[in-house]
């Protein structure tokens, strides 16, 4: 990604062919180096030497009637007539290369400079919190070349890099941009923090956001283009101590939907999931955290069911993958289109089959739960740290253990643990201890190596490229719906999936790392909640 001092390069480079244009005196750099920053320099009354730096502006000579700013292009128009109105002047402008004005800016002052008075204190306060929150100001800001330029910069070095999510935070003395590739979070190179308020405000606008109100939090979208494929950014903003921090989910829409053979089910685990699907009725769930590729994991299913045989509608918050063949519905809570209300309706429109995005609450529940048992196959999914939790969580939300029981054919956990770069990986000799571990949760293996992450160019040096599921199946057998309708905690229905033969998450996960896919220094840190569960129930 360039750094932001050549989009500055190349601005200044037209300042003279500008200035002539204009009709406006031009400044050299020899004029401007003989400048510097004394006791008695020449600002306006209260005008703060944050404020200047913000703006770019260089106060030449201060007069009665007239203050002359030297400024950079495109000169901040919105900020000098601000000004002009307050101060009762006249403002006159000379043109001068926006590197030579920061570099004196930067220069600071002597400790004998007069103090403000309270008069000017209370202007200079003006100057920085009132100019700030001015519409036309922000707008002027935001449409700055460097900064136009930055902001598609950084979205498409985000996409460039595989990111999901793009994150601009703000600090007392930093402006950091991070980005999540993989499931982890990365430092990237992060702008100077004078340009993170035009920034936001850029993005802001593009995501047709309010950028007047920085007190609330907002939500907005943004459409690109990058090398023919068309990307989904999901734009939300939060107030903080010291602005607005902003996060952006990117969805590549070139990318094609995973199909069932590329979650990384087992060849056991996906039959019994192809096999479950094919069913006329009943609920299947998918469990796991936030980012554990659960809504991924219901597209492949719903690619599997998707034929000219089924009529498929979904109810998602939000929409992340547009589907050909399918009814997709958007959740909007502030016209009452809510998950529970949307589901009320869709039943009526003879559907086969319902996806819906996230049961949160009873009615969502009992409304999916009743379409199940009148003949609808519906997915869903459902915050819990492993199968045999999801039962209890629905009985905390207060639908009734029969429904459940008499509902659910299927629950199926998750977890996404990033994979080995093929590039790079190595193999190193398998320890007394690693053995022992194994040994532990009832691996016992002859295989004397296993897989390491080393780190190259391809991966930016993690040893990961890529992420795979790990996953815990849970079929709904006689002997669990008794469990449920007995209202038996999680626990005692793990130890009832284990001892019907059905394996946990975490020793999938090791069968991974037997076979080179990941390492378990990864497995433990997706997944080592999992691993204490399953002790415990053991």
């Amino acid at each position: 990604m360039k750094d932001v001092s050549s989009y500055q390069g190349e601005l200044s480079a037209v300042a003279e062919v500008a200035a002539e244009a204009h009709r406006l005196e031009l400044i050299s750099a020899a004029t401007m180096d003989q400048l510097e920053l004394p006791t008695n320099y020449p600002s306006p009354p209260g005008v703060s030497l944050d404020l200047l730096r913000s703006h770019c502006l260089l106060p030449l000579t201060v007069e009665a009637q007239c203050y002359t700013f030297a400024v950079a292009l495109p000169p901040p128009l919105p900020v000098l007539d601000a000004l002009r109105q307050r101060l009762g002047v006249n403002i006159g402008i000379r043109i001068a290369r926006r590197e030579d004005i920061l570099r004196i800016l930067q220069t600071p002052a002597t400790t004998d400079s007069p103090t403000e008075s309270t008069e000017d204190a209370s202007l200079s306060a003006w100057s920085i919190d009132e100019m700030s929150q001015d519409l036309d100001i922000l707008k002027a800001q935001a449409q700055d070349a460097p900064v136009v330029k930055l902001a598609q910069e950084l979205l498409f070095d985000s996409i460039d890099v595989r990111a999901s999510d793009l994150h601009l935070e703000i600090f007392q003395n930093e402006f950091r941009v991070r980005v999540r590739i993989d499931g982890i979070l990365l430092d990237r190179p992060s702008p100077p923090r004078r340009l993170y308020l035009p920034l936001i405000s850029h993005l802001k606008l593009r995501a047709q956001m309010n950028i007047a109100e920085r007190r609330l939090p907002q939500d907005g979208r943004i459409k690109l283009v990058r090398d023919s494929r068309e990307v989904d950014c999901r734009v939300s903003t939060i107030p903080t101590v010291h602005g607005e921090s902003m996060a952006i989910r990117l969805l590549d829409q070139g990318h094609a939907l995973i199909g069932m053979k590329d979650l990384g089910l087992s060849d056991s685990a996906r039959a019994l999931l192809e096999e479950t699907i094919s069913l006329p009725h009943g609920m299947i769930l998918v469990t796991g955290p936030t980012g554990s590729g659960k809504t991924t994991s219901l597209y492949a299913m719903l690619g599997t069911l998707n034929n000219s045989r089924n009529k498929i509608i979904t109810v998602e918050d939000p929409v992340e993958y547009q589907m050909s063949g399918i009814n997709q519905i958007q959740v909007k809570p502030m016209i009452d289109l809510t998950f529970a209300n949307a589901l009320r309706a869709i039943v009526r429109q003879d559907p086969d089959i319902l996806m819906v995005g996230e049961i949160r609450d009873r009615d969502t529940a009992e409304i999916a739960i009743q379409s199940a048992l009148t003949g609808h196959l519906v997915l869903s999914t459902l915050h819990t740290n492993d199968a045999a939790g999801a039962p209890h969580r629905l009985l905390n939300m207060g639908v009734e253990p029969y429904l459940i029981a008499s509902s659910i054919v299927l629950i199926m956990a998750q977890r996404l643990v990033r994979t080995l770069c093929t590039e790079c990986r190595t193999l190193h000799p398998i320890t007394q201890a690693d053995r022992l571990f194994l040994n532990q949760h009832g691996l016992f293996t002859d295989q004397q190596e296993l897989a390491a992450a080393v780190g190259c160019v391809k991966c930016g040096g993690t040893g990961y490229r890529g992420r795979s599921g790990v996953f815990e199946l849970l079929p709904v057998s006689e002997d669990i719906k008794e469990a449920i309708l007995r209202k038996e905690p999680a626990g005692a229905m793990r130890r009832l999936a284990h001892a019907q033969g059905h394996g946990s998450l975490y020793a999938d996960g090791l069968q991974k790392v037997l076979a080179g896919v990941t390492t378990l220094e990864e497995l433990a840190r997706v997944a080592r909640i999992d691993a204490q569960l399953e002790d415990a129930s053991t």
